[in-house]
Formats: structure tokens, sequence, C-alpha cells
């Protein structure tokens, strides 16, 4: 194998594995394969195109395409695994009003979902 074939296999499987999470982005005591899971679980695809869920194509929200480079939250709030997380749980004490609801997700929950929202590029 030619020094040029290593790199390119070795560029593609990197690109195929899980996306490094910036470490300002990383979130202790979570896991995004979990939090893929509550996305669908809780229907959030319902509302909002995710990309890497299963039928998360919805057109109420925004899309959360390229969410890891994203600035701010609903406007409101900069884009942080702090303030991401009291988005999820409490949208409506950031933002009364917004057509974001309550949905009952646990804080626990919320970290996962943020940290699989951090691996979006």
């Amino acid at each position: 194998m030619t020094r040029r074939t290593l790199i390119a296999v070795v560029v593609l499987v990197a690109a195929c594995g899980p996306r490094p999470v910036r470490p300002e982005q990383r979130i202790d005591n979570s896991d995004p394969g979990r939090g893929k899971r509550a996305i669908a679980e809780f229907g959030c695809g319902s509302c909002h195109e995710i990309p890497g869920v299963r039928g998360a194509v919805g057109l109420v929200g925004p899309p959360l395409t390229h969410w890891s480079k994203r600035r701010f939250i609903a406007g409101e709030m900069e884009n942080t695994p702090e303030h991401l997380i009291t988005w999820i749980t409490m949208p409506q004490a950031v933002e009364p009003g917004t057509a974001m609801p309550n949905m009952g997700i646990s804080d626990g929950a919320a970290r996962d979902i943020a940290s699989y929202l951090y691996t979006i590029r």
C-alpha cells in the first residue's frame, strides 16, 4: 500500500467515526448515544430536522443542523452546554410563549440530548 493510499484510508476511517466535540461543548456524565435515543423517544423529530436521527424531519421548529457551530439558542442565549440543558428542560422559562413546550425531560436526559446535538457539525 502506498503512503498516499494509506493516508486516504486513515482519513476515510476517521470521517466515518463519531465526531469529536469541542472541549467547551463536552458534558460530564452524558452519552450522545443515549441522547440520540432520547431524541427519538421524546419525538423531537416531529418538530425538528435532526441529522442522524431516523424520521426526524419536522418543519415546526428550526432544523438542528450544524448545531455545534451555532452561536445562540432560540435567539436568546449563548450556545453553551448549561444553557442548552436549561432550554431542553424548561424552554417556557427561558422564552415564555415559545412554540417549544416543556416536555418533562429530566436533567439527565437533557444532558444526553445536548451531548448528541453537539456532535452535529
